[in-house]
């Protein structure tokens, strides 16, 4: 009786361990993955009854290297430090009717990585887009209302022609 208790222990000790080293060594069931739609914000864009003033004031307080555009920050990558991107900062006359639809005195930009087919999804969700997508040498546009009436902006980016704009140099 002694010696099949103790074979039979063998064998439950031998598939536990066997269980747990097959559970170690296996991957992991793998989520479906799905498209990676934000990545960051690209810009932000806000009206004032003169733009100029306001790059003068941030440029002045709060050290903003301005030009006719506003100031644009330059970052790095987490997941590859070697990779720069950027975020736009601009100031828009009020009376500008570049948000419109929208009536908020504000405007985000949103980086994305597939702009063509984030749009395709965007469409199969009934998300309003407002205009057909532009393509610069810096990157592609398109815009989106949010589910208050927001006008978005979406911009997958080519970050390697801002360093060919200025060389290299950090702005």
């Amino acid at each position: 009786m002694k010696k099949t208790s103790i074979i039979g222990l063998a064998i439950a000790i031998s598939f536990c361990f066997g269980f747990a080293f097959k559970s170690i060594i296996s991957k992991p069931i793998q989520e479906p993955t799905t498209m990676k739609k934000v990545t960051g914000i690209g810009g932000i864009f806000f009206k004032c009854k003169d733009p100029q003033k306001m790059k003068d004031w941030y440029k002045t307080h709060l050290g903003f290297n301005t030009d006719q555009y506003g100031t644009m920050f330059e970052w790095r990558e987490a997941d590859d430090s070697t990779k720069k991107g950027t975020t736009q900062w601009s100031p828009f006359k009020e009376t500008t009717t570049y948000f419109a639809p929208s009536t908020k005195e504000f405007m985000i930009n949103y980086r994305v990585a597939n702009l063509e087919a984030l749009v395709e999804e965007l469409k199969k969700e009934g998300v309003t887009i407002l205009d057909a997508m532009e393509t610069y040498d810096y990157g592609k546009f398109i815009h989106i209302l949010d589910a208050e009436g927001n006008k978005i902006e979406l911009w997958e980016p080519i970050d390697e022609a801002f360093d060919q704009q200025d060389g290299g140099k950090t702005k």
